[in-house]
C-alpha cells in the first residue's frame, strides 16, 4: 500500500488552513527575529571575550578548531530556542 504526502499530511500537521495562516506566518516570524537577536548577541559575545580577530583567525588562517567551536556555540543556542518554542 502507498502512502502519498496527501493523505499523511493531516496526520502530521503539515496542512494549514488558510484563514489560520496568518498566525501561523505571524509566529514564525516573531521566532525567527528573536533566534537571530539572539545568535547576534551571541556571536557578538564571542568576538568581544576573544584575545583574538576571529575574522582573522577563520578567514586569513583557516584555523578550523574556532570555527567548529563557533558552529557548536550556534547548534547549541538553536537548541535551545527549540526548546524554547516547543516549551519543553
Amino acid at each position: 500500500m502507498m502512502l502519498n504526502l496527501a493523505t499523511i499530511a493531516p496526520v502530521l500537521g503539515l496542512i494549514v488552513k488558510l484563514d489560520e495562516l496568518l498566525p501561523v506566518l505571524t509566529t514564525t516570524v516573531i521566532f525567527v527575529a528573536i533566534g537571530l537577536v539572539v545568535f547576534l548577541i551571541a556571536f557578538l559575545i564571542v568576538v568581544l571575550v576573544a584575545p583574538f580577530s576571529v575574522k582573522k583567525e577563520i578567514e586569513e588562517d583557516h584555523n578550523t578548531s574556532l570555527a567548529i567551536i563557533i558552529g557548536a556555540i550556534i547548534i547549541g543556542i538553536a537548541m535551545i530556542i527549540s526548546a524554547a518554542i516547543q516549551g519543553n
